[in-house]
């Protein structure tokens, strides 16, 4: 696994596709600049090193070249956050960007446009990754959030550079700890998956019973189980067409000899509101017209106990909608559990839009181990399937 360590970017250009896919807000600030700091350690290698960055992203999903979706409105915050002046270019490809990365001197980082500007970029279009592959000498790619995608600049590019590609600091961190989990884990390992649905879960569920000792349900997801074990879940979230599947998850664990936790008691409401009425009840004892919306005081002691017992951990999805706060108990009660255990030794990576949401929320960030920058891309590993970003630095 080529990684930034193997080169020596004195005067090179390095072509570096980062994920600037940030949030901004009406007045175009950006609300959450996560992204932006974790390519800051890859940048500034290349700098040090004595070379020039050019760097590449998209930003939201535009309908060809619209002003709101314009990276030029990052600018002043990438600036800001790598320390360094930050030049920008009206283009991705082109004389224009060709100039601007011409005229580029050791030690300076130049900005190029919204990549999906093109309709290219997403179709993976070979022309398309060739004019890319020409503004550098060095491609990096240090963009988890779409190594799961085909794009021209995340995977057709890399084909421009058979000898001279590489993962960045990110990436590197991304695949590493996904590994720590999956292949090189210290036991027992646990999996805590939350979420609405069983079905966005199947195959994480079915690709980590070789690998975990416990598995942790909570969120919507419960209830499936709840009722397909003949549980009374009133107006709970469920799957009536995966009843089955979830019997089945159920023996193909316990014959793998994976313990699985599902909730005992929840917090129910009479509406899906923070001013519902509330009360706690046995998650499977729950009244028609009343929903689970968070588990309950008996579950998060239990799920606390086994996180305790813990060496590795893996937490995908909230366990209940921690957004109203009260349903957020439940979810911050785990993660202090986890990061108690992290304290104590164990590995723990979160990963998975909500439960990076949860973390961010409650101040858990530095208290786990790693949290992934990739929703749609971790899942995919999870699941263990080969993501394109990833196989086209390594062939």
């Amino acid at each position: 696994m080529k990684t930034l360590n193997d080169f020596n970017f004195d005067g090179k250009k390095a072509l570096i596709r980062v994920d600037f896919n940030v949030p901004l807000n009406a007045d175009f600030i950006v609300t959450d600049a996560t992204r932006i700091f974790a390519a800051k350690p890859s940048i500034i290698k290349v700098l040090e090193d004595g070379g020039s960055v050019v760097l590449m992203s998209h930003l939201g999903r535009p309908k060809g070249k619209e002003d709101k979706f314009s990276l030029k409105h990052i600018v002043d915050k990438v600036e800001e956050i790598i320390g360094v002046q930050v030049g920008f270019v009206e283009d991705c490809i082109g004389d224009k960007a060709q100039q601007a990365v011409a005229n580029l001197e050791p030690g300076q980082v130049l900005l190029l446009e919204n990549l999906r500007f093109y309709a290219e970029e997403e179709k993976g279009d070979l022309d398309f990754a060739k004019q890319l592959a020409q503004l550098g000498d060095i491609y990096i790619n240090d963009a988890f959030g779409t190594a799961h995608r085909a794009h021209a600049s995340t995977t057709i590019v890399a084909q421009f550079f058979p000898e001279n590609k590489c993962f960045g600091a990110l990436l590197s961190r991304e695949i590493e700890s996904i590994n720590k989990v999956l292949n090189d884990s210290v036991k027992p390992v646990t999996a805590i998956l939350g979420g609405a649905k069983v079905s966005s879960k199947i195959g994480v569920l079915e690709n980590i019973l070789d690998k975990v000792n416990h598995i942790i349900i909570g969120g919507g997801m419960t209830f499936t189980f709840i009722k397909a074990l003949g549980g009374q879940i009133g107006n709970s979230l469920v799957e009536e067409d995966k009843l089955d599947l979830a019997l089945a998850i159920l023996a193909k664990a316990k014959e793998k000899n994976v313990q699985i936790h599902l909730p005992v008691d929840a917090i129910i409401a009479d509406a899906f509101s923070n001013d519902a009425n509330i009360k706690e009840v046995a998650t499977d004892a729950i009244p028609d017209g009343w929903m689970g919306l968070d588990v309950g005081s008996k579950t998060s002691e239990i799920f606390a106990d086994v996180i305790a017992k813990s060496k590795t951990i893996l937490w995908n999805g909230p366990l209940g909608v921690f957004e109203m706060e009260a349903f957020s108990k439940g979810t911050i009660e785990l993660g202090n559990a986890i990061a108690k255990a992290t304290s104590k030794g164990a590995f723990s990576l979160v990963g998975g839009g909500d439960s990076v949401a949860a973390v961010k929320q409650f101040g858990f960030e530095d208290k786990v181990s790693y949290v992934s920058t990739g929703g749609g891309a971790m899942l995919e590993m999870l699941e263990g399937k080969p993501l394109p970003g990833i196989e086209a630095i390594l062939n």
